[in-house]
């Protein structure tokens, strides 16, 4: 009790209260994040398939990963798809922004039509795209019917184009959010800039090249972080629309430890592929806090 007393004596009533509420949502988030992740780092080193006696096995799990033929087209499919988000949701969302801040009128609608895939939930958008992507039914049937073969393939069902018709579903989602922060953080930028830059002449391109993008670049690299670190966990819309198929041809890492966790029932195995991630994401932070230290603000 003597360090809690101590805490008490030293701790102002304004602190106290804020340490009261903070509470219930501290010990909420030990239960549902820390205690199981720190659980799901210890079971790495295990062969534990979910029930069972939990033997320790050292580093086999990662030994067996590196050899894994799956979860290295995983990795590269993670890879792939990270690159995609940051660049052509990224690129769109910026032009969108930048030409809506010159819209006066209705912003507030056209903001509305952006961000509305965003609030729809993922199984929404997933089944209006698998109706658009069906063979029969859908946007293929109409190529079809017009002599476009080419394009009368459902894309989610042909390997060549799986994992990029996914991030397509997903990127159509996510640009919209992209577009209100980004336009957002455009109009906290000083009219006073705008005005100087007209001026000396400058063109629109100028203005955001030499304006507006150096003004929101705080914004733009916590876009850049989000993406980075959202990426590697991405699942929902790969589970629903292709489950990891056709032939892994859309596999990402989350959809392979799933499936090795349960379905498999290798939770060990999972928890490998798990600490794996975790690593991943505190390398991506630390790089991040690097640029703060090289006065690049985030």
């Amino acid at each position: 009790m003597a360090p809690f007393h101590f805490l008490m004596r030293h701790l102002s009533n304004r602190e106290l209260s804020s340490w009261f509420f903070l509470a219930p949502v501290i010990l909420i988030h030990m239960l549902v994040v820390a205690i199981p992740s720190i659980s799901s780092l210890a079971l790495c080193f295990t062969d534990w398939n979910g029930f069972g006696k939990i033997n320790f096995v050292g580093f086999d799990n990662f030994i067996e990963l590196f050899d894994d033929r799956v979860f290295k087209k995983a990795i590269i499919h993670n890879l792939i798809w990270t690159a995609l988000f940051l660049t052509i949701p990224i690129v769109f969302a910026l032009m969108a922004a930048f030409l809506l801040t010159g819209i006066r009128r209705f912003q507030m609608f056209y903001r509305f039509v952006f961000f509305f895939p965003y609030i729809l939930a993922s199984i929404v958008n997933c089944l209006i795209w698998k109706y658009l992507f069906h063979p029969i039914h859908g946007l293929t049937s109409f190529f079809n019917s017009i002599g476009w073969e080419s394009l009368a393939t459902s894309p989610l069902t042909t390997k060549e184009t799986s994992l990029y018709a996914v991030a397509f579903v997903d990127g159509w989602h996510f640009w919209g959010f992209l577009v209100v922060i980004y336009i957002t953080a455009m109009y906290q930028v000083d009219e006073d800039l705008y005005e100087a830059a007209d001026i000396e002449g400058a063109s629109k391109w100028q203005k955001f090249k030499y304006v507006t993008f150096p003004s929101i670049r705080p914004m733009f690299l916590f876009s850049f972080l989000i993406i980075i670190i959202w990426s590697v966990p991405a699942f929902d819309y790969v589970y629903i629309l292709t489950s990891g198929g056709p032939a892994y041809s859309s596999e990402v890492v989350a959809n392979f430890m799933y499936f090795e966790a349960f379905r498999n029932m290798n939770v060990g195995y999972a928890s490998a592929v798990g600490a794996l991630m975790f690593i991943y994401v505190f390398f991506v932070l630390g790089f991040f806090w690097s640029l703060r230290k090289l006065g690049w603000e985030i």
